[in-house]
């Protein structure tokens, strides 16, 4: 039977000598400067996320805006969703060169500029390199630093940080759906995005707000988690480079030499180069390009090392089975969720319930009631004779019941109560790092969890273009919410049909990979 801790080979820890050293190195770990990046974290959840879950009211205008097919206006959403969770992995390459702050930067400029473009878009394939594309890498260039550096600065309150931040999702899905709804009533689809590109550039700020970690902090860190995994060879996971490097991906001793090595060769051709007084300044120029040319190799090939290390050196992983077969869940369970979000809004308006939706819409109530389901989902699984394996299953099977039955509702309050069920299940995805860490053990947690988004994001990239393919045959939404329930309930048969946890092990509980 798989799922001990002792079987996947690291102890619990709970007279580990890891947690008597004192990790905390200043006043901005786990406090200080920390709960501004939490809030900087909070609001790229708003501003992404939030924003990602009301496209259900631009697709009903893109529908009457270019009149092409529900199938092929569904990608435009799906893209940007899907994209900002799949390019997860290939941002952890500009974080390792050019640090959080730097890519958050770049990801803001481009998801403005990339809501900004669309607003001009003549057709729907327009929008899909504008909007799909652009604001999609845009905002998965954001989306992770948000996540990361939450994880840097804080230790041992990183459970609750990670929640705190991550509840923006719920807020935002329930204020943006309010504004884009004022904006596109009061301005048009175009102005609309046009004003939320502007406001996109917030995500420029909370950038700005995700200052790095000290070198001197670093270092100390680095140092204490060094000493703890020489004690006990494993450690909690950190999507810092100190930490990836003392797990022995690129040592520091390595790095020291090849500077040494490139400041010898530069030395050596100094003294060669500047032989004339005349020609000084312009072989001092040249040196300096050279110099500054060798370093930025340096750079690159150590960030790709430590990138490609972290994502695509655990093959390993696919030789666990049942691991495997928890990607195959996540292949199929996300859409589920995307799903409503991006066609609630016309099913509503084909139920003739607009009246109704626009006092209270039915996605404002998915996105509230999601946010409780988070906190009461994760305080359960807390307590110490309830088995998270099981709070997991417990929601899957509550989220894939609502699904199937949500086409058999077509009054307001039928349909409310059904969407309040689907927002309060879909609160297990706070418990998927825990489930993965049981799964694959601490030590490869983080390479697990970045596959298991990826595969997130490919369901939510074909889930809702689907749904609008099958409304084009049938001229109802109804099989598509029929077999995308059946797709996630073989998913879920996949992770039964595997051992489960059938004893509580003491741990740490962790929110922090709570994506929704």
């Amino acid at each position: 039977m798989y799922a001990s801790r002792e079987d996947i080979g690291y102890d619990s820890g709970e007279n580990s000598e890891v947690r008597s050293k004192p990790i905390k190195t200043n006043t901005n770990v786990d406090g200080g400067w920390a709960w501004i990046i939490v809030l900087s974290s909070f609001l790229v959840h708003i501003l992404i996320m939030g924003s990602q879950m009301a496209l259900g009211i631009l697709n009903m205008e893109w529908l009457e805006e270019f009149n092409q097919s529900r199938g092929l206006t569904a990608w435009v959403s799906s893209l940007s969703i899907g994209i900002t969770l799949i390019v997860g992995p290939f941002i952890g390459l500009f974080i390792s060169m050019c640090g959080c702050r730097t890519t958050a930067i770049i990801g803001g400029l481009l998801n403005a500029l990339g809501w900004i473009l669309s607003a001009y878009a003549s057709n729907v394939h327009y929008l899909f390199l504008t909007f799909g594309v652009t604001a999609g890498v845009g905002s998965g260039m954001v989306y992770l630093p948000a996540v990361v550096m939450v994880g840097q600065y804080f230790q041992k309150r990183r459970a609750l940080a990670q929640g705190l931040s991550t509840t923006g999702t719920g807020f935002g899905a329930f204020l943006m759906t309010a504004l884009l709804k004022y904006l596109c009533i009061e301005f048009g689809w175009r102005n609309a995005m046009f004003i939320q590109g502007a406001i996109s550039l917030n995500l420029c700020v909370c950038g700005t707000l995700m200052r790095p970690l000290s070198p001197k902090d670093a270092v100390s860190e680095k140092h204490v988690l060094r000493s703890n995994s020489e004690d006990h060879q494993a450690k909690a996971p950190s999507h810092s480079a100190e930490t990836i490097k003392s797990n022995g991906v690129l040592s520091e001793e390595v790095e020291k030499k090849e500077a040494a090595k490139n400041e010898e060769v530069l030395d050596s051709v100094q003294p060669t180069e500047i032989g004339g007084k005349t020609r000084s300044k312009r072989n001092m120029y040249g040196l300096s390009i050279l110099k500054t040319a060798r370093q930025l190799a340096v750079t690159v090939r150590k960030g790709f090392a430590i990138w490609y290390s972290s994502y695509f050196g655990a093959a390993s992983l696919f030789t666990n089975r049942v691991f495997v077969a928890f990607i195959i869940w996540a292949l199929f369970a996300y859409s589920s969720f995307v799903i409503p979000f991006i066609h609630l809004p016309e099913i509503v308006k084909q139920y003739n319930l607009s009246s109704q939706n626009n006092v209270f819409p039915l996605t404002s109530i998915i996105a509230i009631v999601h946010i409780f389901g988070k906190v009461i989902l994760g305080i359960i699984s807390d307590l110490p004779c309830i088995s998270t394996w099981n709070v997991f299953l417990m929601g899957n099977f509550t989220l894939v019941t609502c699904i199937l039955i949500l086409p058999l509702m077509q009054a307001y309050i039928s349909l409310a109560v059904v969407c309040a069920l689907i927002g309060f299940s879909s609160g297990y995805f706070s418990l998927m790092p825990v489930v993965t860490e049981d799964l694959v053990g601490t030590k490869h947690l983080a390479n697990a969890y970045g596959i298991i988004i990826c595969a997130n994001g490919i369901s939510a990239l074909f889930g809702p273009p689907f749904a609008g393919w099958m409304y084009d045959i049938t001229h109802k939404y109804d099989f598509s919410f029929y077999i995308s329930g059946l797709l996630y309930m073989v998913g879920i048969i996949f992770l039964l049909l595997q051992p489960c946890i059938q004893k509580k092990q003491p741990r740490e509980k962790s929110a922090e990979g709570a994506q929704v």
